[in-house]
């Protein structure tokens, strides 16, 4: 008589909750800062993201399990803040051209390998994500702290982070001959509204 295999006692694999970011209620910004001459009249310009999207898997609903992506759209990020109109549109043109050279490098991109959630308060915790931000060419693991709230279909997901232009061969802008150029550091705020979708 053959031997027979004995039943299988492993758990099966706990189903993923899927969220979608809701792009028209979300927030994605980024501030960068003035150096050099003109640096004294606020030319600090603030960068906003219109097109994004992405997606948070939490397996069996655990935030300690999830897996975060997020794409962004280049050629959709915006100068504004306190500029005048024609700095602005020399930044906006700099940016674009000669920093994020969007027409070769269309999508801004990250994608998360590991998670560590700290839960602070029913359906609310703190998670420091860690992943590959695609930025210029350029992937580097970069860590990033938020505040997650999970309820019923949607979710909430919030935050800031830094980064240095030049790791990812990134010039930082100069106009006017010099006498604005912005830092090196960028600072990067979201707040992320999600929709169960799965």
């Amino acid at each position: 008589m053959a031997n027979q295999e004995p039943p299988s006692t492993a758990a099966p694999a706990a189903a993923s909750t899927r969220y979608a970011i809701d792009t028209p209620t979300s927030r994605l910004q980024v501030r960068a800062f003035a150096t050099g001459l003109l640096s004294a009249l606020g030319h600090s310009p603030t960068i906003s993201a219109a097109e994004f999207s992405g997606e948070l898997a939490l397996p069996g609903g655990k935030p300690a399990e999830g897996i975060l992506t997020l794409r962004i759209n280049a050629a959709s990020l915006t100068v504004g803040g306190d500029i005048k109109e024609k700095d602005r549109d020399e930044i906006q043109r700099t940016m674009q051209a000669d920093v994020l050279e969007s027409s070769n490098y269309p999508e801004i991109t990250f994608s998360s390998s590991r998670v560590v959630a700290e839960q602070t308060g029913e359906n609310q915790y703190r998670v420091k994500v860690t992943g590959a931000m695609g930025l210029h060419g350029v992937s580097r693991d970069e860590e990033i702290t938020a505040y997650l709230t999970v309820s019923g279909d949607q979710a909430r997901a919030y935050g800031e982070f830094s980064l240095l232009q030049s790791n990812y061969a990134i010039r930082p802008i100069s106009i006017a001959g010099g006498a604005l150029k912005l830092k090196d550091e960028l600072k990067f705020s979201f707040d992320l509204s999600l929709r169960k979708i799965a």
